[in-house]
C-alpha cells in the first residue's frame, strides 16, 4: 500500500473491513493458533505478530468510549489475572492509542471463543505467544 498516513500493514482489505464495522461491533485480533475459521466472519492475515497489528488498527480504529473495558482478552481458565508480556504491551499500545487509563476484560478461553463468533472480522496474525487474542470493541470517530 502505498498511500500517506496509512500504517502499511493495513491492507486495503483490512480498511474496508473496519470501516464497515459500526459503533459497539467486535473485532477479533488473534494469535496464529486461533479458529480464526470457524465462524462466518471474515478472516484477514496480517504477516506480523499482534503488538503490530493492534497498534496498526489502532491509528485508524476508535475504541468504544461507552463501555468500560473495549478491550478484552482471552485468558487460559476462570479467573487468570496473569499477563504475559505480549499481552502487556497490546495494551499499552491501547492506552496510547486511545488517551485514557484502560483495562482488560478477561474472558476464559471457552467463553472467549463464544465471544469471538460474535464478531464480523478476525484478523490472524502470526503471533507465537499463547493466549494472545483479543477483541477490541468499536467507538464511534
Amino acid at each position: 500500500m502505498t498511500l500517506k498516513g496509512i500504517d502499511p500493514l493495513l491492507s486495503g482489505a483490512l480498511l474496508r473491513a473496519l470501516d464497515e464495522l459500526g459503533h459497539g461491533e467486535l473485532l477479533v485480533v488473534a494469535d496464529r493458533n486461533f479458529p480464526a475459521f470457524g465462524n462466518d466472519a471474515t478472516v484477514i492475515r496480517i504477516d506480523t505478530g499482534v503488538v503490530e497489528a493492534v497498534r496498526a488498527i489502532l491509528t485508524v480504529f476508535p475504541l468504544d468510549t461507552f463501555v468500560p473495558t473495549p478491550i478484552e482478552r482471552m485468558t487460559a481458565f476462570e479467573d487468570d489475572p496473569q499477563t504475559n508480556p505480549t499481552q502487556e504491551e497490546v495494551l499499552a499500545v491501547a492506552i496510547e492509542a486511545g488517551g485514557t487509563d484502560l483495562a482488560f476484560r478477561d474472558i476464559p478461553r471457552m467463553s472467549f471463543y463464544d465471544r469471538a463468533a460474535q464478531s464480523r472480522v478476525v484478523v490472524l496474525t502470526r503471533e507465537t505467544a499463547p493466549y494472545c487474542d483479543f477483541v477490541l470493541i468499536k467507538g464511534m470517530v
